[in-house]
């Protein structure tokens, strides 16, 4: 092969490897541009506690926030080490920290959310949330039957609707009912708006958990998408649990088997 020759064919393959990563480089930006900004911002914020962390490997807030943001990008393994970080830099911190028992759950460690959701109980024994997530891990240990028995007690939770939630998963009301009690007691549309986010919410994660898992994803896509995370009407219910209706359905796949032991 002469050299001119030599020099056009290599010249034509550097054109068509720049080509080539050009049409790459455009896929890669149009996927990243279809992602919802909730987890492009999830994304850009663990990375930059990553940078604080390299620096800072004891820095406690930043582990927990870095729990939080992980959850929100679907790393849940790596969720659930930062949060176990978290607890070891500030050991008080482990009984309130709900947010890892959520990570336990979405990572298939059910036994330790379930322990971790029943510590939580001694924190704060009138959060219906919390007794359902203890329900919805210890029924992936021990099914439905003993999760249901073993309900943490809940006296009074003042956010509608959520002892019509509680009642639902102690089979003492219906999917129906907690939907219906949504519409009901809201003296302000901000008032209506988190009940219905709760009741799309739980009556979702309530389908999944039992079955159904094609019916609690159209509840579940619901409490994300008909809801703003930081929206005029979000002030009454938890951007975190906004952010584990849109992490459910981004990040789960639709599964039939309801009670699968880790």
């Amino acid at each position: 092969m002469s050299d001119r020759l030599f020099r056009c064919f290599a010249g034509l393959l550097i054109l068509g490897s720049l080509s080539l990563q050009s049409a790459c480089a455009e896929e890669a930006d149009a996927a990243e541009s279809e992602k919802p900004a909730a987890q492009r911002r999830a994304e850009l914020l663990v990375e930059k506690l990553n940078e604080r962390i390299k620096f800072l490997p004891d820095d406690a807030n930043a582990r927990y926030s870095r729990g939080c943001y992980n959850f929100y990008a679907g790393n849940f393994e790596a969720s659930v080490a930062d949060f176990d970080r978290y607890v070891e830099l500030d050991p008080q911190a482990e009984r309130r920290l709900w947010e890892r028992g959520i990570s336990h759950y979405y990572a298939g460690k059910y036994q330790a959310g379930a322990d971790q959701f029943a510590l939580y109980q001694t924190y704060h024994d009138s959060d219906v949330e919390n007794a359902v997530w203890r329900y919805l891990c210890q029924m992936k240990v021990d099914g439905e039957e003993k999760a249901r028995a073993d309900m943490l007690p809940i006296k009074k939770d003042h956010r509608n609707p959520l002892m019509t939630i509680y009642a639902m998963f102690k089979n003492e009301a219906t999917p129906q009912d907690v939907l219906d009690q949504a519409e009901k007691g809201n003296e302000h549309e901000i008032e209506l708006e988190a009940s219905r986010f709760y009741a799309q919410l739980y009556v979702g994660l309530y389908y999944d958990a039992h079955g159904e898992p094609e019916k609690g994803r159209k509840y579940l896509q619901q409490a994300w998408t008909d809801h703003r995370e930081n929206g005029p009407l979000s002030g009454m219910f938890s951007g975190y649990m906004w952010n584990v209706a849109r992490v459910h359905c981004m990040h789960t796949p639709l599964k039939k088997d309801a009670t699968k032991k880790d």
